[in-house]
């Protein structure tokens, strides 16, 4: 009989580290309520993703309209064995890794050696998100080991040390949900702390017709009405705030000039909210409360990323449409 290697428990296999206990409740507070404060209002869409929202969005990836993460999905499977070749050993670090379907494409194509020297970094701002992923990856794969990052990567975005070289995923085209100058800064920050030889792997939904972009963001079921208004229960948790959801109405359209759709919600009458300790904002019917922009990007734009933050193109990866492209960027 041979000898089997031992089957280890998820706990030997799975950690989570938390940085946001760094941030302070105040801190969390501030944040937000700065937001409803200023002209236009505005909440950082970080604050999105709470169980409720993590659970919505998840919902969204599999709507027939919102074209974006199964075009992905198709990509990365189409060409899964391309990215991970020529590596026995490196780490994988994904940036808001949400649920573990995109992630699981790039395993699928690794054979179980490669995975067995192969640590798993989810970077999420969901702890339930990065714990529901970790056991449905570590059930899949027993070899491979997951070491979760609680963070919000704009803040404490830090490339794990280790001789091994890396592949940071970046998937969904998130940073198209920063501005220019945040997304450079961004790319110039992860280009700082990788060595040469380390890669990125980035999404990004390219510019396309505005009915079809439109369309992804205000699917008929009204998921995501329905995402978009529960952010308002979510700052109600934090801040004690008294916001109706019911009371708001969900607009997303593209704006031609900024090359990104914008979402908000809009007064449907005039509010007058307050937090938990009495201090209070009006809120006029037909105001807009902005809540999410997602950039669409162009060739031109992949290459002003590349020039910038110092890297080479090693793969440009798209559909047949040209919809959506991973890029594979090397230091």
């Amino acid at each position: 009989m041979q000898n089997q290697e031992p089957i280890l428990k998820t706990e030997e296999v799975l950690t989570i580290n938390n940085f946001l206990e760094t941030e302070t409740s105040e801190e969390i507070e501030k944040l937000i309520l700065d937001g409803l404060s200023a002209t236009p209002k505005y909440i950082s869409s970080r604050f999105f993703y709470d169980d409720k929202g993590s659970e919505l969005f998840e919902k969204i990836t599999y709507l027939p309209e919102y074209y974006p993460t199964s075009l992905e999905k198709n990509i990365l499977s189409n060409n899964a064995s391309d990215i991970t070749a020529g590596r026995k050993k490196f780490n994988i670090i994904e940036l808001g890794s949400g649920d573990c379907s995109k992630i699981s494409l790039l395993f699928d194509a690794m054979p179980p050696e490669q995975i067995a020297h192969t640590i798993y970094f989810p970077v999420d701002i969901s702890h339930s998100a990065i714990k529901k992923s970790a056991h449905i990856l570590l059930r899949k794969y027993n070899r491979l080991r997951v070491n979760g990052i609680l963070a919000d990567f704009l803040k404490h975005l830090k490339i794990p040390s280790s001789d091994l070289p890396n592949l940071i995923c970046f998937f969904g085209s998130t940073i198209g949900n920063f501005d220019k100058k945040t997304a450079h800064n961004l790319l110039l920050k992860l280009s700082d702390q990788m060595k040469p030889g380390d890669r990125l792997l980035l999404g990004l939904d390219m510019v396309k017709n505005q009915k079809i972009l439109e369309k992804a963001y205000n699917d008929s079921s009204g998921i995501t009405a329905e995402f978009n208004k529960n952010i308002l229960n979510a700052i109600n948790n934090i801040t004690g705030c008294n916001f109706n959801p019911d009371n708001f109405e969900h607009i997303a359209f593209f704006n031609k000039d900024h090359s990104r759709i914008e979402m908000h919600l809009k007064a449907l009458q005039p509010v007058t909210v307050t937090d938990k300790i009495g201090r209070e904002w009006k809120i006029k019917k037909g105001e807009m409360i902005h809540t999410e922009d997602s950039h669409k990007f162009t060739i031109d734009d992949i290459m002003e990323m590349s020039i910038l933050a110092g890297f080479t193109i090693k793969g440009l990866y798209s559909d047949e449409h040209q919809w959506f492209s991973l890029v594979s960027f090397e230091k």
